[in-house]
């Protein structure tokens, strides 16, 4: 696998939302990712977001096949939050704290400087803030 890119709560709403604007595009970075055979890195924070935004945006009935193909593919691998993570992540929180980022935002952003990846399946701005490339702007 060459390049990874990291996937955001947004990134994932728009390619199971098919309603939501950005659902072609976020379609068409998936595809892309496939046939260049790379792959795509997400977190277990990401993960929780996006059923809950599934879910509280009524479409729960997403949530299994949600969890089913994510759990299922080789194409996306998991980051787990551990206590080194945690500790590093609080602290990157605390240093920016004139930034509306959230604690699950700091979280990406410290595996991402970790990983070495710049892009990210995300129409989030705090992405760009950071210095990263948000894929679905």
């Amino acid at each position: 696998m060459g390049n990874k890119t990291f996937v955001d709560t947004s990134g994932f709403y728009a390619l199971f939302a098919k309603n939501d604007i950005m659902h072609s595009k976020a379609a068409d970075v998936f595809n892309r990712a496939r046939k260049q055979k790379t792959g795509f890195i997400t977190t277990d924070y990401i993960l929780d977001e996006t059923a809950t935004l599934l879910r509280t945006r009524s479409l729960g009935h997403l949530v299994p096949k949600f969890f089913e193909i994510v759990m299922a593919t080789a194409v996306c691998r998991i980051e787990w939050m551990d206590q080194d993570r945690f500790a590093t992540t609080t602290a990157f929180f605390n240093k920016h704290d004139d930034k509306e980022w959230s604690f699950t935002d700091c979280f990406s952003f410290v595996l991402m400087k970790q990983l070495r990846l710049t892009d990210s399946m995300t129409k989030d701005l705090h992405f760009k803030a950071a210095g990263f490339v948000p894929l679905l702007i």
